[in-house]
């Protein structure tokens, strides 16, 4: 609280969140002064742009550099003033019509001011959500853009969304009644827009409320909403949001919500998420839409859900048990990615949970109540239950680097149980060489839990221990014959090393009496740490040793991609090692490097840079002791061989040697500029030899060292990274090292140590630059055509001078100028800067003060002037000097790539190293010394206010020239730096817009220059200058590019195409009315009255406002204006017929792109439209139908509304109603929703009635609920009139009209939509189809007569190769014709369908098989969104007899086919329909063809799905799929049954037992000698039963059973509710005829039916149902009906794992499959055994003693030894081989594993290795089996086995009886 008075006091305000980061820097005093500065300046200059009108440029200007001061600085501003700049950016953000572009920037910026929730409370701050609503509502359903007619940024959706949910918690109390009144009436589940409605719900409805107000919050819709999530069983496409809302509600409201009635349904639902592989592979189907649905919600549910000792644990074990061996290694399918986001988002969740309720601090939302926070228990029981899972997935083949982040959070809450595994995982692939995929997942695995093994004092203090054997074994792994290893041990060491003083404080156990036995311990153990550095040091020594260059080909110089890797990682490896070594231990390190580097040579380019790094990294932690050893060495050798070899001076190749050294000296230069300063003379002296260098080698590396040494002089950066501050050499009885390990950086304590330049650091550089830079630029300045240099010395010359600027930037003054304005507006165009305060209190001037950048550039102009005049094939040299503008415009110290990618590289050690449990700030001291560092950086990146002056003029020009080079090296470089100037000064590219306009429009104009300019146009990122947001620049350049037609070289035309196709992708639509309201003028005039910093100017005028609104009106005129010209423009530049095809094409584009909503086309574009619909071009065709499409919708009519009642409507239509009448919340089928159902006994069929119909056009309302106010169209009478007078209409729509009204237009027009354009490809155009919609909803049927005969020819046209594309262009038309038809009058409409009527019945009966596909889209579409009433002629002539067999089955199938598609646009609205069809199509159920039957099957299952409940107080309309299925049950029985006499008679009965209780167990008797392998049934073998052997019945009732099951397939797969009672009574006849042999098709119908079905959601009130049809399929005598309700039973237990947990379904399953291990037959006893094996591993039932007995006690029974003619008793065969096969499935529930009970199983199954078959057959599979499932691990395994089981099982393996 200290501290924040002060910095009130400091600051005039209380801030709101700093970046505390700016108060280390070295000049923190000077931040506040321009933090205030700059905060005043924002203000005043914001709120003037927005009361001044000034939105998209001053607005948007000041709401960037809000956003960059918040950057810089954070929340720094009071709450007064962020409540204020919330106000005013919303208000921006919904300002109506407002620029979408500037839309998402502003939403952005709020998004960030909002994130920060307790920094601001609901008494704080009220935010309207009805505006947001409307806002993203209009941009992500808009009809406008659907039409081309507004174009969106491509981010815009998921920035509002973003700011949803940042602004939520700041929605009014009583919002939520309000959203659930606008959202409930779209949640019909059967349209599409329940995804909108609860999409809305998600992101919108408020989940933080307190107690008292919980009423008016979700407890509103709890219920409900959970209800209905509930009554989904096949996972719909939008379940994924109710999941997340219920995630929200349960993570904002722990303790507050009783979950427990949901926690087995939430974690079934989980369970299914993952669509495992259950059983045999053999009808694996994925029903719903699991793939869909994110893991991470459920985790969060789930989650939340714990505390208060609830059940969600017992679940989440029973989870992973479950999943267990589906994360073994060798499991690898595409639920891996599921099960690896589970595994790896877990523990984070529950981290995060842990950190909120234990380590957070207390703010303003309700806390989480005591009784519900996790206990030290339930947190080591939630790690107990997934370490197992998460070490075995550590092997996997993807799985290493989830196991790793899951171990790292795991190791987080209990490291004592987590760390001693892993240590034991980790040393043996550490001894061995022949896994390195084992060692590698090891070591990434142990890096992840470093900082909790070592800081776990109270919890694993032996973790420490670890270190030291760890780091030496370790040493092997720094290998260059494995990149993979190498990089992973460098990583490893550099993670240890970085929480570890390596310090010897072995002499702290005679000094000090405070020590534990463990301190004691690790104490004599540190003894070992400078041994370990020496053999580290050794081992990179043998790493340069052999790294050498082996490029064959390509540049010689660069490095390849993994030794530029490796070159990091041992860069900073060992800068780690050396940065926490004491000063002895770093001495011996500094000379055995010493030692190293003077004696040895090795090449250059790899080992020389790997040894230079080196001793930068010994430079960069004691750079005193480094540069004594080396500096005065290097230099001698240098100059002693420059010497002794005069002849280097001017050699074109250089000895390794003499590079050696050079690479050495380079390096030593990179280190505290204070310590340079002992050697500057001999520094100077060398620079200035090694600077004259003939040898490109040589001088680059020299010119690189002048960069260092001027860096290193003038930069601010910190000295000392170790993991604690200060000396670590004090005495151990002062200081003790051991108990700094793992200690985090304190930021308030962080004892950082600045370098910054001095005067004398200063005074050196200056001396540099005087002796080196000056000569250079005074000899380039005189360069000329008389006064030239060789090209060699001129390229390094100019690479010394870059060198200078970039080495020296930090120091050299900012450019001074007068600035000029690119853009008008109402507010300066200005920028903050922080040149005040980046610590530069020296700066670097040359001569007599001179500004360097000023000379510099004064000498360089000439130079590129003499350059591009006489050398311009010097592509070298121009580089350069490109280079030199770039360093000398945007280098201030540091590029902004350099700090984006230390950026990106601290935040990944970063979050590998967090410790998200406990939160804060405690990083590593090193990371937040970084981190600190990184602000020091970003500080310098805004040095510049980047004031465009004359000075910047003069450059940009320079780089256009550059450009638009001869040379392709030179332009890509020189466009590379002007896209980058365009970046930095915005507007700038208005500068050259002239001039590229002249490139582009002058036909004269060089090839190069040209090309140039196209990619400058193009530009480098997704926005282009042809997509800037100004119809000034809009205008100029847009028709410039469509008269680029200079040249027909391929290159340049695709990269005019690459330049359009950018921009009609990235375009969006340029706002020309802008309009402020009074919200956003008074929220602007709140910020500029707000308080301390006062902001620099106070409200605007009187008279500036008014001057303001008049200058709006002025601008938006302006705008309109030269929207209008530039469409003229366009439009006469195409229709003058001088351009080309292609560059009609791009007019065409960018035409295109100038339809908009708010301004309808002028009569030019829709006459160049209309006639290119009939141009010859198929492309320009296909635009201008697009085009043609967007304008018809600019100019529909509008229409009036009404608001209706509905419950007054039932009324009218049913005066009798009872109280069911009151709408209520029952979603269903009501009585006041039943009057706008079809009924063909209320059809409109007279003029009165279609007069008074209350059209509802929208299917979905009234399902769910009807809205609070129910809008529906006028009567026909009030709507605008359709036929109206040509004179009537405006110009545009009259080209329109007289164009498709002509008779030769349309000829021409009809022609060219009957074109083949793919041929066998083509498909219905919907594009086309909204055309003639348009056509005929704005002109009526007056524009129809013209098109009527066409039509006619069409649909009657049967020829073999324009039929297909015949019928699909009279498809498109009619379709549209139908939708346009809406608001025709009665007579109209009467007119309209009896002339479509035979054409469409004549179709019905033509359908072929290449226009279904069509004909189907057709009726798809035609009837989407229309009231069914209003289109009766349509549905009764598709229930005319569609099977009528008129055209055969095909026929038939096609019109059941479109009646279908119909349908389904109409969903529950057409129940009298569905009515009439059951009982249609009910006796056509057995139909003869195959195709008939399959499409009947799929009708009723559409029927079938309005059966549906979604609440328990919801009414069906009837319940027909339960009246359906109860009345072909008994026909199907009748089938069953007449398949099991046939099996039995023709097995002699033998087929099975037959019993009808489940339960006894009845083998045959002792005495009887049945031989297993002749029991088989002949069903197996008869597969061809010729044709009279079958009955007629039996043909019947097979053909009804396809149809059956394939509605059964679909209303599973479909339905909401997917195993109803009537459905699952049909499990045994499925389990009978799943294994039909006579017929193929109905035993692949079965399968597929039995397939879903094992899969389906079962509900808890249907289990016992289900478990009864379960007991009637084991009493069957069918064996194979048997056999398969086993595979049921194992894969529908585990999709319903959760659900099906109590006591008695489990009792139940047991005995099932106990009852069926005695099964008389051989595979119903090996199929028990397998749903055994598989419920005792997924852990359904317990592994008891009791059980174990049972199976000891069968197998133990005694087959007595009979002669070989006798035959052994069939009955103790059965008992002893299902005891043998259950201890089988004992052995194979653990096939990676071996449990401390499976030694005894395995050596009690070999003693029945040599009884009789098929006991014989099943050990031998069984252990063999085994052998194959544990051989990878049998190293560890064999350790569970005593060794005579070991020695018994081991000669069984491999005796010769084991092969026999």
């Amino acid at each position: 609280m200290e501290e924040s008075s002060d910095r009130e006091l400091i600051l005039g305000f209380k801030p709101q969140k700093e970046i505390i980061y700016n108060k280390l820097l070295p000049y923190k005093d000077d931040v506040d002064l321009d933090s205030n500065a700059d905060l005043a300046e924002i203000k005043c200059q914001l709120g003037r742009a927005v009361q001044l009108r000034d939105i998209k440029v001053g607005a948007g200007h000041w709401s960037s550099q809000l956003s960059r001061y918040i950057r810089l600085y954070g929340l720094k501003f009071s709450k007064e003033d962020h409540v204020h700049f919330i106000h005013l950016l919303y208000e921006l953000v919904v300002l109506p019509d407002l620029e979408l572009s500037v839309v998402n920037k502003v939403a952005n910026i709020l998004s960030t001011l909002l994130k920060k929730k307790k920094l601001l409370t609901r008494a704080d701050l009220t935010l309207q959500w009805r505006p947001l609503y409307k806002l993203l509502d209009g941009v992500t359903y808009s009809t406008y853009q659907q039409h081309g007619l507004l174009l969106e940024p491509a981010n815009i959706v998921a920035a509002l969304e973003a700011l949803v949910r940042n602004c939520r918690c700041y929605f009014p109390l009583e919002c939520t009644q309000e959203m659930l009144d606008e959202w409930r009436p779209l949640l019909c589940p059967f349209d599409v827009t329940v995804i909108k409605g609860l999409q809305y719900l998600e992101l919108f409805l408020p989940t933080h409320h307190d107690p008292e107000h919980m009423d008016k919050g979700f407890r509103l819709w709890f219920q409900e909403l959970i209800d209905m999530w509930d009554s989904f069983h096949n996972s719909p496409s939008w379940e994924k949001f109710l999941v997340s809302l219920m995630a929200r509600l349960a993570h904002n409201n722990i303790g507050y919500i009783d979950w427990t009635p949901y926690v087995s349904k939430v974690f079934t639902r989980l369970l299914r998420l993952f669509n495992l592989p259950v059983g045999s592979s053999r009808g694996q189907v994925s029903i719903g839409n699991p793939m869909k649905v994110d893991v991470q919600p459920f985790i969060t549910w789930i989650v939340s859900m714990m505390g208060n000792e609830t059940i969600v644990q017992e679940h989440i074990d029973q989870l992973f048990k479950a999943l267990h061996n589906f994360y073994h290694p060798s499991n690898l399918g595409q639920w891996n990615i599921k099960l690896s986001s589970l595994l790896m988002n877990f523990p984070k969740v529950f981290v995060r949970r842990i950190n909120r309720e234990r380590y957070r601090k207390p703010m303003w939302m309700k806390p989480i109540p005591d009784s519900h926070k996790l206990t030290d228990a339930e947190i080591t029981r939630f790690v107990e239950a997934m370490k197992s899972t998460v070490l075995m997935n550590m092997f996997s083949k993807y799985g290493s680097q989830d196991s790793s982040i899951a171990l790292r959070h795991l190791s987080t809450m209990r490291p004592e149980l987590i760390v001693p595994p892993l240590l034991e995982m980790m040393y043996p692939a550490m001894e061995t060489l022949i896994e390195p995929h084992r060692l590698i997942a090891c070591m990434n695995c142990v890096v992840s839990v470093a900082r909790s093994m070592l800081n776990s004092g109270k919890w694993y203090p032996e973790g420490r221990l670890h270190v030291l054997p760890l780091l030496n074994l370790s040493l092997p792994g720094i290998d260059p014959n494995d990149f993979k290893k190498c990089l992973v041990t460098f990583q490893m060491i550099s993670t240890f090393i970085s929480l570890v003083p390596i310090v010897d404080c072995s002499e702290a156990i005679h000094v000090r009496s405070d020590l534990t036995e463990e301190e004691k311990e690790l104490c004599s153990a540190t003894a070992q740490f400078e041994d370990f550095v020496l053999q580290f040091v050794d081992r990179v020594f043998a790493l340069v040793e052999n790294s050498a260059q082996e490029h064959v080909h390509g540049n010689q110089e660069a490095l390849n991609p993994e030794q530029l890797i490796v070159e990091k990682a041992l860069a900073s490896c060992f800068t780690s090692v050396l940065q926490q070594c004491s000063t002895p231990i770093f001495m011996s390190a500094l000379k055995r490097l010493h030692n190293f580097i003077i004696n040895s040579v090795y090449e250059s380019r790899v080992g020389g840079r790997y040894a230079a790094n080196l001793i930068r990294a010994a430079e960069q932690v004691k750079p005193k002791a480094t540069l004594h050893m080396f500096m005065d060495t290097i230099c001698d050798n240098i100059l002693e061989l420059i010497k002794s070899h005069e002849e280097y001076l001017t050699a074109e190749i250089l000895d390794d040697g003499f590079l050696w050294n050079l690479l050495m000296f380079s390096q030593l230069l990179r280190c505290d500029g204070s310590q340079l300063l002992i050697y500057q003379a001999k520094i100077l002296e060398v620079l200035t030899q090694v600077l004259r260098l003939k040898c490109i080698r040589g001088y680059e590396i020299a010119a690189k060292a002048l960069m260092y040494l001027l860096g290193s002089l003038t930069r601010i950066y910190p000295l000392n990274y170790r993991s604690v501050p200060g000396s670590v050499d004090r005495p151990v009885d002062e200081y003790l090292a051991i108990r700094d390990w793992a200690r985090v950086g304190d930021v308030e304590a962080l004892g950082l140590e600045w370098h910054c330049p001095t005067q004398g650091e200063v005074t050196f550089t200056e001396q540099v630059l005087q002796k080196i830079l000056v000569p250079e630029l005074e000899l380039v300045k005189n360069i000329s055509t008389t006064n030239n240099l060789p090209r060699e010395d001129l390229l390094r010359r100019v690479t010394i001078i870059l060198e200078c600027v970039q080495g020296a930037a930090a120091a050299m003054p900012i450019w001074d100028g007068q600035h000029i304005q690119l853009m008008e507006s109402e507010v300066p165009m200005t920028r903050f800067t922080c040149a005040n305060s980046c610590g530069s209190k020296y700066t670097v001037s040359l001569g007599g003060g001179d500004n360097p950048r000023v000379v510099i550039m004064a000498a360089i102009r000439p130079l590129l002037d003499y350059m591009l005049k006489s050398c311009e094939d010097d592509t070298k040299g121009l580089t350069k000097v490109i280079q030199i503008y770039e360093s000398i415009l945007f280098f201030h110290g540091t590029s902004e790539n350099e700090f984006q990618n230390r950026w990106k590289s601290f935040h990944a050690v970063k979050n590998a190293l967090e410790d998200k449990m406990r939160g804060g700030k405690k990083h590593l001291r090193a990371l937040l010394v970084d981190r600190v560092f990184l602000q020091h950086q970003m500080r310098c990146l805004q040095k510049t206010d980047r004031s465009f002056t004359q000075h910047h003029k003069e450059l940009l020009s320079d780089l256009f020239n550059l450009s638009i080079s001869r040379y392709s090296e030179v332009r890509k470089k020189a466009q590379s730096v002007l896209s980058a100037f365009f970046h930095n000064y915005p507007y700038s590219y208005r500068c050259l817009l002239d001039q590229m306009v002249n490139k582009l429009t002058d036909k004269e104009v060089p090839e190069h220059q040209f090309q140039g300019v196209l990619y400058i146009l193009l530009g480098t990122n997704k926005s282009c200058i042809l997509t800037k947001r100004s119809w000034q620049v809009m205008s100029q350049v847009w028709p410039a590019i469509t008269q680029a037609q200079h040249t027909e070289k391929p290159s340049i035309l695709g990269l005019i195409d690459r330049i359009v196709t950018k921009a009609v992708k990235n375009a969006e639509t340029t706002a020309i009315k802008i309009q402020v309201n009074s919200s956003c003028l008074e929220a602007a005039g709140r910020l500029l009255m707000s308080g301390v910093p006062t902001p620099t100017e106070g409200l605007c005028t009187t008279e500036q406002l008014q001057r303001a609104e008049l200058y709006e009106a002025e601008r938006n005129t302006q705008s309109l204006q030269m929207y209008y010209s530039l469409v003229d423009r366009l439009v006469s530049l195409v229709t003058a017929g001088n351009l080309t095809w292609k560059f009609c094409h791009i007019g065409l584009d960018l035409i295109n792109l100038l339809l908009r909503h708010d301004v309808p086309a002028p009569p030019s574009i829709v006459e160049l439209m209309t006639q290119s619909c009939i141009h010859e071009s198929l492309y320009r065709r296909k635009i201008s139908v697009v085009s043609l499409m967007s304008i018809l919708r600019q100019y529909k009519r509008p229409t009036k509304k009404v608001l209706v009642d509905p419950v007054k409507e039932a009324f009218k239509h049913t005066p009798t109603l009872g109280p069911d009448t009151d709408p209520g919340l029952r979603p269903g089928f009501r009585a006041d929703n039943a009057w706008h159902q079809y009924n063909v006994k209320e059809i409109p069929d007279s003029a009165e009635k279609w007069e008074q119909l209350v059209v509802v056009e929208k299917t979905h309302w009234g399902y769910y609920t009807w809205p609070n106010q129910l809008e529906t169209y006028a009567a026909h009478s009030e709507q605008p009139k359709l036929n109206r007078p040509r004179e009537e209409m405006s110009d545009s729509e009259r080209v329109i009209y007289d164009a498709f009204s002509s008779p030769e237009y349309v000829a021409k027009l009809i022609d060219f939509l009957t074109l083949e354009e793919n041929k066998g490809k083509d498909q219905f155009n919907h594009k086309r189809m909204i055309l003639f919609k348009g056509l005929f909803r704005n002109y009526g049927d007056c524009v129809l007569a013209p098109w009527k005969p066409h039509i006619e020819r069409l649909i009657s046209d049967m020829s073999h190769d324009k039929h297909e594309t015949s019928h699909r262009c009279a498809m498109e038309i009619m379709s549209g014709l139908i939708l346009g038809s809406k608001h025709w009058s009665y007579e109209s409409t009467v007119s309209l369908w009896s002339w479509l009527l035979p054409l469409l019945r004549s179709a019905l009966n033509s359908i072929t098989d290449s226009t279904l596909k069509d004909w189907s889209t057709f009726f798809t579409f035609a009837c989407e969104s229309r009231d069914p009433r209003k289109l009766y002629w349509f549905y009764e002539l598709l229930l005319d007899n569609p099977l009528s067999g008129e055209g055969g089955s095909f026929s038939d199938a096609s019109r059941l086919c479109m009646l279908q598609n119909a349908l389904l646009q109409q969903e529950w609205r057409v129940g009298d329909i569905h009515d009439r069809l059951v009982t249609y199509l009910t006796p056509h159920l057995s139909h003869m063809y195959k195709m008939v039957r399959d499409r009947i099957g799929s009708l009723l299952s559409d029927v079938f799905i309005l059966d549906y409940k979604m609440f328990p107080g919801s009414r069906m309309r009837c319940d027909a799929r339960a009246a359906f299925f109860t009345s072909v049950l008994p026909d199907l029985h009748r089938l069953k049954d007449l398949v099991i006499e046939e099996a039995q008679s023709k097995n002699g009965n033998n087929g099975g037992s037959g019993q009808s209780s489940p339960y006894p167990v009845l083998p045959s008797p002792p005495g009887s000698s049945v031989s297993l392998e002749t029991a088989v049934e002949q069903m197996d073998i008869d597969n061809s039963p010729a044709p009279g052997e079958e009955s007629e019945e039996r043909k019947h009732l097979t053909r009804l059973c396809k149809t059956v099951m394939k509605c059964v397939t679909s209303c599973i797969t479909r339905s909401f509710n997917s195993a109803p009672t009537e459905i699952l009574q049909l499990l045994p006849m499925m389990c009978t005829l799943e294994s039909e042999t006579k017929d193929e098709e109905l035993r692949a119908d079965c399968m597929s039916a039995f397939a879903v079905l094992s899969q389906v959601l079962v509900q808890p009130d249907v289990i016992p149902s289900m478990l009864h049809n379960i007991k009637a399929v084991t009493g069957l005598a069918s064996w194979h009906a048997r056999s398969a309700v086993l595979r049921y039973v194992q894969v529908v237990v585990f999709y319903n794992y959760f659900t099906m947990q109590l006591p008695g379904h489990k009792e139940t399953i047991r005995k099932t499959v106990m009852h069926l291990m005695l099964d008389e037959k051989l595979e119903v006893r090996e199929m028990a055994c397998v749903t055994l094996s598989g419920l005792l591993q997924c852990g359904y039932l317990d592994m008891d003693q009791d059980l174990l007995d049972h199976f000891e006690k069968l197998s133990s029974t005694k087959i007595n030894k009979r002669t070989k003619s006798e035959m052994v008793p069939m009955g103790k065969i059965i008992q002893c081989h299902a005891g043998i096969l259950g201890l089988c499935a004992y052995v194979q529930a653990y096939p990676y594993d071996v449990p401390a009970f499976m030694p005894q199983i395995l050596v009690d199954l070999s003693e029945h290795v040599n009884d009789p078959q098929p006991i014989q057959a099943t050990v031998k599979k069984t252990l063999s089996n085994f052998r194959r499932t544990h051989h990878d691990s049998w190293h560890d395994h064999k350790l569970m086995f005593t060794d005579d089981q070991l020695v018994t099982l081991t000669d069984l393996l491999v005796s010769p009886n084991y092969y026999a």
